[in-house]
């Protein structure tokens, strides 16, 4: 095994698909069958927590890692790398990509359009290499793929459900409950992930469902790859530094700099304010010494208690807000705040504690129009992983030498029949029963494939919006 330095220099904050895998794979183009000339691999969730999915998230890796063609120094560093790690590598296969290809991968990509809400258990996408010279390349990409699908999807689809909780009790209870839900999760989580990139790619997945965000390195993901200026929105908030920093005693005149520095018409302004007690601060500093300029400035004022039991506290604080400011009846008799104060719960916010909040709160006559929810690893990380809805990518057929007919790739394990996978190239259609997955060579029509190919030798074939994203996840 070679020791020392490597000769090849690279910067490792350069992406590079010949090293974005997984370190068995450089001896896989050694294993195929004699002969083998494609291979076809399919994406499914093939169960797990959630029973449909949201599907996003292809198209910002598509546009991010792919659109860059490969290059001869990436080859000669990947060699001398997969060599020192004790792993054989394809120098012949790359320096033909690169030669007879100009760097771009030879690979055509299929998927079901971005923002389709739809059962698990079904194919959503599929890769095929475009040269017979290169079958592995296709299983080659599953490690950065899969991941590419599975975290945006699993973050979306977890955004999505806890939607569809916000909406039920907006609905039963809420006059305009459309108007209200894009803005009733809001997403703190940019602290409580791994990295930058897993921030943007999740808080990207959040706003396909919110507009409510925290988490600026999604906003550039949006522009960059989703063709929206602007996809979510912040108010100006406190943290505990900012208020504790006044000390203990002065706590309300905390409070009152941030009216004065961002009260106003039409404005919101969000106040951490259990630094303390928060039952003194909704009752007294809120309720009583500021309650004349919280009702003047024309405003919003969103008090945030951020301890506690999140079941009981944040309707505690609604409850005495509405005894300090009162309350309105609303057509479906629910009670409601007077439009200058809100409450948003950030702590221990999730779709199971956001569902006893909102019960509770109708249980006491309050609208969920009240309450808005701030949610941050839960949402981002915690409990979002690839075994979250048991994500996979397989083979499905190959194809050999002279040999016109693909042939079925498949597993079926006999100690573990949830993980048989799907035979065949896969077609998804949708019927009077919904959606399903079948073998494309089983499909009458070609134009009934709702897996359309997106990406072809380097170029982009489908480029959605946000905005259009946003509408298909609304079909369900």
């Amino acid at each position: 095994m070679t020791k020392g330095k490597l000769k090849y220099q690279w910067n490792p904050s350069d992406h590079s698909v010949l090293l974005d895998v997984d370190s068995y794979k450089g001896s896989h183009f050694l294993q195929y069958p004699p002969g083998t000339e494609y291979v076809s691999s399919y994406i499914e969730a093939r169960g797990g927590k959630f029973d449909d999915h949201v599907f996003f998230g292809l198209q910002a890796y598509l546009k991010k890692y792919l659109s860059r063609p490969i290059i001869q120094t990436e080859i000669d560093y990947a060699d001398e790398l997969w060599t020192a790690h004790g792993v054989p590598f394809n120098r012949e296969g790359w320096e033909h990509i690169l030669t007879e290809h100009d760097g771009y991968l030879p690979v055509r990509i299929q998927a079901v359009k971005e923002g389709t809400v739809l059962p698990v258990k079904n194919a959503i996408v599929q890769i095929i290499n475009t040269d017979p010279k290169v079958p592995w390349l296709t299983s080659f990409l599953e490690t950065a793929l899969l991941r590419a699908v599975w975290y945006p999807t699993t973050v979306a689809t977890l955004s999505w459900t806890v939607k569809q909780i916000i909406r039920k009790y907006l609905v039963e209870t809420c006059e305009n409950p459309e108007d209200e839900l894009p803005f009733k999760l809001h997403d703190f989580g940019a602290r409580g992930v791994s990295s930058g990139e897993s921030a943007a790619l999740g808080g990207l997945a959040n706003m396909v469902n919110f507009m409510g965000s925290d988490t600026v390195g999604a906003i550039g993901y949006a522009r960059a790859f989703y063709g929206e200026d602007m996809p979510a929105f912040s108010i100006p908030a406190a943290e505990h530094s900012t208020i504790t920093s006044w000390g203990r005693d002065n706590e309300k005149d905390a409070f009152a700099n941030m009216l004065t520095q961002f009260g106003g018409k039409d404005k919101l302004v969000a106040v951490v304010s259990d630094s303390y007690d928060i039952y003194k601060a909704t009752r007294e500093f809120w309720g009583v010494n500021l309650k004349d300029r919280v009702e003047a400035m024309g405003g919003t004022l969103v008090v945030r208690p951020d301890s506690g039991d999140p079941t009981i506290v944040p309707i505690e604080v609604v409850e005495i807000l509405g005894e300090a400011f009162g309350y309105e009846m609303n057509s479906k008799g629910y009670k409601v705040l007077p439009s200058c104060v809100r409450v948003i719960q950030g702590d221990g916010v999730n779709p199971d504690s956001i569902r006893e909040i909102l019960k509770r709160m109708k249980a006491k006559g309050w609208s969920a129009e009240n309450i808005a929810f701030g949610m941050g690893g839960a949402l981002l990380q915690k409990g979002v992983d690839r075994d979250t809805m048991k994500w996979a990518m397989k083979a499905n057929a190959t194809k050999r030498t002279g040999d016109p007919i693909w042939h079925d790739v498949f597993k079926d394990p006999i100690t573990d029949k949830g993980k048989i996978s799907k035979r065949g190239i896969q077609a998804l259609v949708k019927d009077a029963d919904g959606f399903r997955s079948i073998r494309k060579d089983g499909l009458e029509d070609n134009s009934l494939d709702l897996m359309e190919t997106v990406w072809e030798n380097g170029e982009l074939l489908r480029d959605q919006s946000l905005a259009d994203v946003r509408a298909k996840s609304e079909v369900f």
